[in-house]
């Protein structure tokens, strides 16, 4: 989806030379606000850089213009897993000795190329079960997650890769002071990738494409494209490719699309942080520059999609809730009508005043609706969703839809909508250029898109020229009233799901004590150390009393005009499970003096939103926006807060919504495994204590739940501001506006107490699908520990904290088991509460016994590796010299080291103790602290399918109903 670009300081935009100062010519744009430079390698690399001093860190987007509507009609999904095998290494690192493995490597290569030709079963089997022996001969010399601990070497957070229709990009979060390195490394693999532990990573991919056969949202969307675009690859075949395709890979075709598409020229490094542009394209062009451009690079030919002239009908079937998508084709991303299709888009529907906001969800005619416009390179979508209530059927609520449509076709709305959107686009623009990762990316999608930089600069100065009568006409031009695709997602069993079988698979060496003399070069660089900078909580905030039991703690915003203004209760749905719904209930009324739809039209209007919720023992009322209308969103809130009109009505409807929307959470995977945990962790009194059954939720009244919310503003609370005032004009502005009582009433700070496991027990939930979620729970009651922390710190990076770890390595790298495995030591969230240790992994259901019983080893037996170790130990270091706490993060941070009876930063005293620690150090944790504990191991998944014998190996069985881990 296009992200919404940049807010232009000055009206005037135009390319100009960087200052003369500098040895590049830089593209620039006068006015851009991220004083963006643009640099072109003579290979025709790309670079776009902003600087961002807030703290010594750059993201680093290295986007390639390739993605699944590339690859070839006959190996779809290529451009997906070629992201993957971008993890393997080089010539240089990965192995021990390429000059050995190459031989290995080229006979796989060519046995693949005899296996996806080969129909017979059994000689599949045969020539897969040599391709599996020869693989495992390989590992013996490779060194698996080599690139991921050159990351955690040079301090690196975010380690990942996406790809999608239009792109394949790779992120890295790196320190300001290991430029050089990251660039070396990056130039390493994107120039001479290896293809290495391609069968294991299969079985990764495998299981990725398994569980997208139980995400209904997916098969929704896969339908839309494939209605909307008949003759492009956008509907034609999808990023994660068909499972036929899956099954036949081959290397030579992996290569070969390498050598086509990861070419300079189809390449940019998008980066936003702390560093001097001319050093960074330095850099680049040093390691960069002999990349080979390819003057023949391919350009993606398609028929041209003919008009639409009768609704395109299609049905997907899945576990889910029902719901229907309608959606409009667009024309690519750089058309001039791309700026009226997102004015479009928050006019229909902005979260706030838009006509679908007020005239369905707000007067709760659907369960709930959306719409927005989303654009790509070579087409655009318009889409509008919704939700049914409960007897409601999907044709009604495609009625609805198409009928809020229709009023943009008709002008059927307030030009002072139009208006109201640019104020919040300036707000959303503010806020996306604080963080260096939506910099960056904005830089993606504007290399991606093919963009005009000086074009993206201006868009909102064109944005706020457009007036209703563009909206209008655009609106008849290309939202028709029988121009549209329909996706009806009907609940039921999806007759087209067929899980891929995985072919056996021998586990791959993990090497960890082996290290090529690449990543020894990397570690024994040197680099100007950045020391750290640890939040101060007595100069980096402040604190002050705006009346007596009204504490606030208070941050100024240094950076733009936003403020954000949290009132903190200490109740929450422990204290009274109606929390929730009485703050969902008061979002629907109005007062004696506004409607509820004047409150959102007002708002929205002056860029301000505001939202209530309850927590398990807190509650936050947050008001937040232009700091110029500060006062009066806290008028417009705290009176409705105060004089809320009842409204029987709209009550009744909330309930039944309410209740349907319970029942939809059940049929949904990752919810019924929330809730599964949540009944593992907390217990069963716990799930009563802060859960309306549904006779409770229909005996609430209107003038009970209003007087929930009455009551708080009688009680202490602690209020959050950071925004651009100063301390006076805070605490003016409370006082003028923050109706409470005189005598507030206090609330004592509870936390919630986790269950204890004394005894081994197997809990399973019924989930009909081919993969099973699975968690192991334990807690001992061990409480906070300050002495203990670094050393349980370190023992988290080593063995589950992300891709270089042992468990990512065994269970994913080694053994193929999941797409998604990690593990932990919980650190209390005060001084009271307990560690306890969690284990998760999702894999299919013929795999449970090995993840469990990987799990148990690696767990219990920790594998040691000094090597391993030095590498997750400088890898924590790097971050916490690094990391800087800013913005609201320094109260967020202040309260968090309060709940746990600190005065200072766990990261201060991690840091300092870290510096001597050993790989002896993280065994005595995991000997104290991990090994040898009571589980409860839980499963969410198909019962029948599971093999329950073994189960009842590891502990008493329990199968729990949707009712008792929901709690209705």
């Amino acid at each position: 989806m296009k992200k919404l670009l940049l807010f232009a300081v000055v009206i005037a935009a135009m390319l100009a030379a960087a200052c003369s100062n500098s040895k590049y010519k830089y593209e620039t744009v006068k006015g851009d606000p991220l004083n963006t430079k643009i640099y072109t390698l003579d290979n025709g690399l790309k670079v776009y850089m902003s600087v961002n001093k807030e703290t010594p860190r750059i993201q680093t987007y290295i986007a390639v213009n390739v993605g699944g509507k590339n690859d070839p009609a006959e190996t779809t999904g290529l451009a997906h897993y070629f992201e993957h095998l971008m993890f393997k290494g080089t010539q240089q690192f990965g192995t021990s000795d390429f000059a050995a493995e190459k031989p290995m490597l080229d006979e796989i290569e060519n046995l693949f190329e005899v296996y996806r030709k080969t129909t017979d079963e059994a000689e599949r089997a045969a020539i897969y079960h040599r391709i599996d022996s020869i693989s495992y001969e390989a590992s013996k010399i490779a060194i698996p997650n080599e690139y991921d601990k050159l990351m955690s070497a040079i301090g690196a957070n975010g380690t990942n890769a996406f790809t999608s229709q239009d792109m394949t990009v790779y992120v890295e979060d790196i320190p300001s002071n290991e430029i050089d390195n990251w660039a070396r490394i990056q130039a390493d693999r994107f120039k001479n990738p290896v293809i290495r532990g391609f069968h294991t990573e299969l079985e990764t991919i495998y299981e990725e494409k398994n569980m997208s056969l139980t995400q209904d949202s997916r098969k929704v969307w896969e339908a839309m494209d494939a209605a909307l675009f008949p003759h492009h690859p956008y509907g034609t075949q999808t990023v994660l490719g068909t499972q036929e395709h899956l099954k036949n890979p081959s290397i030579t075709n992996v290569k070969n699309y390498h050598k086509t598409y990861y070419v300079p020229n189809n390449m940019a490094v998008c980066v936003s942080g702390d560093f001097d542009p001319d050093e960074m394209v330095a850099t680049i062009e040093k390691y960069f520059g002999d990349m080979q451009p390819n003057p023949n690079l391919p350009k993606l030919h398609f028929e041209p999609e003919q008009p639409i002239t009768a609704p395109v009908v299609k049905e997907v079937y899945g576990l889910e809730a029902a719901n229907v998508m309608l959606g409009w084709r667009l024309p690519g991303a750089t058309d001039p009508s791309t700026d009226v299709a997102n004015i479009v888009g928050s006019v229909l529907y902005n979260g706030q005043a838009g006509l679908i906001d007020l005239d369905l969800n707000q007067q709760q005619k659907v369960l709930s609706a959306y719409g927005y416009a989303s654009s790509q390179p070579d087409y655009g979508t318009f889409l509008v969703a919704g939700r049914p209530k409960a007897g409601q059927s999907l044709d009604e609520v495609r009625d609805m839809l198409l009928s809020e449509v229709a009023k943009l076709r008709n002008g059927d709305f307030d030009e002072s909508l139009i208006e109201a959107t640019i104020n919040n686009y300036k707000m959303q623009m503010m806020r996306s250029f604080e963080e260096n990762e939506s910099r960056a990316m904005l830089y993606v999608y504007s290399f991606i898109n093919g963009a005009d930089w000086a074009d993206e600069v201006q868009q909102l100065d064109r944005m706020s020229k457009i007036t209703k009568q563009d909206v209008v006409d655009w609106a008849n031009k290309y939202l028709g009233p029988e121009s549209y695709a329909i996706v009806y997602k009907r609940e039921g069993k999806d007759p087209n799901e067929q899980k891929i079988a995985a072919p056996k698979i021998t586990p791959i060496v993990t090497n960890r004590d082996s290290q090529s003399e690449f990543l020894t070069e990397i570690q024994n660089s040197k680099v100007e150390p950045i020391e750290p900078v640890f939040v101060d909580y007595k100069k980096d905030m402040s604190q002050f009393e705006a009346q007596k039991g009204v504490n606030v703690l208070y941050k100024k915003n240094e950076t733009n005009d936003i403020f954000t203004l949290i009132y903190v209760f200490n109740t929450g749905t422990e204290n009274d499970p109606a929390l929730n719904l009485a703050f969902d209930y008061l979002s629907y009324l109005g007062t004696d003096k506004m409607s509820a739809e004047q409150i959102a039209a007002e708002m929205y209007a002056i860029a301000c939103s505001f939202g209530l919720s309850a927590g398990t023992n807190q509650s936050w009322i947050e008001i937040s926006g232009l700091s110029e209308n500060m006062g009066k969103a806290m008028e417009i809130v705290e009176g409705l807060i105060a004089g809320a009109q009842p409204n029987e009505e709209i009550l009744q409807n909330l309930k039944g919504d309410m209740i349907k929307s319970r029942a939809d959470a059940k049929l949904n995977q990752s919810r019924c495994f929330g809730a599964l945990q949540r009944y593992m962790i907390y217990g069963s009194d716990f799930i009563r204590r802060t859960t309306l059954t549904d006779p409770a939720l229909q005996g609430l009244t209107s003038e009970q739940l209003l007087a929930k919310i009455g009551d708080l503003m009688g009680k202490q609370h602690e209020v959050l501001y950071y925004g651009p005032q100063d301390e006076a004009e805070v605490k003016a502005a409370l006082a003028a506006h923050h109706k409470v009582a005189a005598d507030l009433q206090p609330l004592e700070k509870k936390f919630s107490t986790l269950q204890p496991t004394d005894e081994n027990k197997v809990m399973l939930a019924q989930y009909d699908a081919k993969q099973l979620y699975y968690m192991q729970y334990s807690n001992r009651g061990e409480k906070f520990d300050l002495a203990a922390d670094p050393q349980i710190t370190l023992y988290n990076e080593y063995f589950g904290g992300g891709m270089n770890t042992i468990v990512f390595q065994e269970m994913r790298e080694a053994r193929g088991l999941a797409y998604s495995a990690w593990a932990n030591l919980a650190i209390p969230t005060n001084a009271k509460g307990d560690y306890y240790y969690m284990a998760f992994i999702a894999t299919q259901n013929d795999k449970m016994q090995k993840a469990i019983e990987a799990f148990d080893e690696i767990i219990n037996n920790m594998p040691e590796s000094e090597k391993a170790f030095s590498i997750a130990k400088e890898a924590l270091i790097s971050r916490l010299r690094t990391e800087r706490t800013v913005k609201d993060g320094v109260l967020w941070s202040y309260i968090r080291m309060r709940d746990l009876g600190l005065t200072e930063p766990r990261g201060k005293q991690i840091f300092e103790k870290a510096q001597q620690m050993t790989l002896a150090d993280v065994k005595a944790a995991q000997e104290k602290w991990v090994k040898g504990r009571k589980y409860v191991y839980g499963i969410l998944g198909d019962i029948q399918d599971l093999d329950l014998n073994y189960l009842k190996t590891l502990g008493p069985i329990q199968t729990v109903t949707q009712e008792e881990i929901f709690g209705y």
